[in-house]
């Protein structure tokens, strides 16, 4: 009997629905749509409408005070010549482009090394976590100027080895790096991430592996990287969104200017600058469209690219 034919057969034996089971249905899904009402309002009135109101604003002309002028293209025409917005694109692919494999590569070392059933291990595990809790806030971004700065804790500790410290956040050359750094050291999140997938690796292959003699490295390459390459692939996704995001350090460390020479003027602290101190909304909005898209394309070669290397363990 084909498949409509049994589903015919099916539907014949069980009758048709009675009132009582049509009233019941109708009341779960009452139900259903009440829960899932603040859910929808927030979507709609939170994340859907301003995304379209800021991309009609990416047409106009809008200083927050007046209505907005429709203008047309005349945005998209401005960013062609904008000599800060590219250096805010040079700023921020460099800061991502760097930073991010360095916290991924500084997490997966420490994990891999809390693997090895350390004693103490959730005294360590908390430790590490605790940067990324604070990575972001502007307490951290202070203490970071702190650090860093001509008389920070940096340059007294190379003073007692007679070595003359740099101005690290006043120069264009080392300022980003000082970011860099920051970003670096919040590997918190993602270890933690890589510690759970290396305890779903069976312990098995590894003992197969070292009975045919495979060194540690070579188990390293052919069997811990392969099978955690989806957990690779997550953090390297979440890790290139929230880094095209950064705000916070940049705009603490420099005082908001992006200084010094802009050396550390990432996108969103321009879109911010134009937005909110030069009154320029509607050029901010078609910033931020440009900033999805930008996102949007690096995810998209992630996902495209991800099938050549992300193994996955059926």
């Amino acid at each position: 009997m084909s498949a409509l034919g049994e589903l015919r057969t099916i539907t014949h034996k069980r009758g048709p629905e009675s009132a009582a089971s049509k009233r019941a249905r109708t009341k779960d899904n009452k139900v259903a749509a009440f829960f899932l009402a603040p859910w929808l309002l927030g979507l709609l009135g939170i994340t859907i409408g301003p995304m379209l109101i800021s991309l009609y604003l990416a047409f106009t002309n809008y200083n927050l005070l007046q209505a907005p002028k429709f203008t047309g293209l005349a945005n998209i025409q401005r960013m062609l010549g904008d000599e800060r917005l590219a250096h805010s694109l040079q700023a921020t692919f460099t800061y991502v482009i760097v930073s991010v494999p360095l916290q991924l590569g500084t997490a997966l070392a420490l994990a891999v090394l809390l693997d090895r059933g350390l004693r103490a291990l959730p005294l360590y595990r908390s430790v590490f976590y605790l940067p990324s809790l604070l990575g972001s806030s502007v307490a951290v971004a202070v203490l970071w100027r702190l650090v860093f700065g001509g008389e920070g804790l940096v340059n007294a500790f190379l003073a007692v080895f007679g070595i003359e410290g740099a101005a690290w956040i006043s120069s264009p050359d080392t300022a980003l790096s000082t970011l860099i750094l920051l970003h670096m050291w919040t590997f918190g999140a993602p270890m933690v991430i890589f510690l759970a997938g290396l305890r779903q690796i069976p312990r098995e292959y590894y003992e197969a592996s070292s009975t045919d003699g495979a060194t540690k490295w070579r188990q390293f390459r052919s069997i811990t990287l392969p099978l955690l390459s989806p957990i690779i692939f997550f953090n390297l996704v979440l890790g290139l969104i929230g880094s095209f995001q950064t705000f916070t350090q940049a705009f603490i460390v420099s005082n908001g200017s992006g200084g010094p020479a802009d050396s550390t003027l990432f996108f969103s602290l321009y879109l911010y600058q134009e937005g909110f101190s030069s009154f320029r909304m509607g050029y901010a909005s078609a910033l931020a469209w440009l900033l999805l898209i930008i996102i949007g394309i690096f995810t998209s070669l992630n996902f495209w690219a991800s099938k050549y290397w992300v193994f996955y363990d059926d």
